[in-house]
């Protein structure tokens, strides 16, 4: 049984920053359950916004492949290039790109975007780390990705090292409708099979917060014919320990020269 999430119009509003809008997504987007507990954001940029964010693409060589055995190709290529949204890594933009980039990371890496995806995912982060969202705090990475042609990712439910995932969609329009995120029952069997589909549409995205043997997920492979799949991952990663804190700000340094952990 497969199951397609619904989708609205982007609605039309002024022009404006990514702060207000993104936070509003995610306080309006409900909260599903089935078969983990996630949420399908709308309008999450305003339609002017997202037209000059895409409009501001950085150019191939800002971004490095990602080594990743799902994300390899047959030729020994990387289908997932990818591009770290850190300040320090956007000066190299021109003036344009940084301007508009750095204002998105800005929003992906504030406290209120994290305090609304924390309640949003209460009942499921509470329950992992027994303890009240109110003394968790995690570190966002975000990460401005690239699939190419021949892009997929098995079933897998998220190393422990991650406490939510979120992923925007950056496509232009609604053509590659189908290459959303799908989520699982189980990971295998008829479980697998049984799945509930995210729409890879413009200003959109899912969330969901990192269950053990909970939270499958995959991405069907993708075809020349589909295109390039452009997003941003903003993952919220687990820092309750000193090794575990130290590690998020030296991937990070070791980032700015092009050295990143491999998922």
């Amino acid at each position: 049984m497969h199951i397609r999430s619904a989708v609205t119009p982007v609605a039309d509003a002024s022009s404006e920053g990514p702060d207000e809008r993104m936070l509003a997504a995610v306080h309006d987007s409900a909260l599903a359950i089935v078969p983990c507990e996630h949420a399908y954001m709308r309008d999450v940029f305003s339609p002017d916004f997202y037209a000059r964010l895409l409009a501001s693409m950085p150019a191939r060589e800002r971004f490095h492949d990602l080594r990743h055995k799902d994300a390899m190709r047959a030729d020994g290529s990387s289908a997932r290039l990818r591009m770290y949204l850190y300040p320090e890594q956007l000066w190299r933009l021109p003036a344009e790109q940084r301007a508009m980039w750095t204002a998105v990371s800005r929003t992906l890496r504030s406290g209120a975007l994290q305090e609304a995806f924390k309640r949003k995912f209460r009942r499921s982060l509470e329950g992992r780390f027994g303890r009240s969202i109110d003394q968790l705090d995690f570190y966002p990475i975000p990460i401005l990705v690239r699939d190419q042609p021949g892009y997929r990712i098995g079933i897998h439910a998220d190393v422990p090292a991650k406490a939510i995932t979120v992923q925007f969609y950056l496509p232009r329009d609604g053509a590659q409708r189908h290459l959303g995120t799908v989520f699982h029952h189980g990971r295998s069997g008829p479980d697998a099979e049984r799945t509930v589909a995210m729409d890879f549409m413009p200003a959109s995205g899912y969330a969901f917060a990192v269950v053990e043997k909970e939270s499958w997920h995959s991405v069907r492979q993708t075809t020349e014919a589909d295109g390039e799949r452009v997003s941003i991952m903003l993952t919220y990663y687990v820092q309750d320990t000193p090794r575990a804190w130290i590690k998020r700000r030296w991937d990070r340094f070791r980032s700015f020269f092009g050295v990143g952990p491999k998922g």
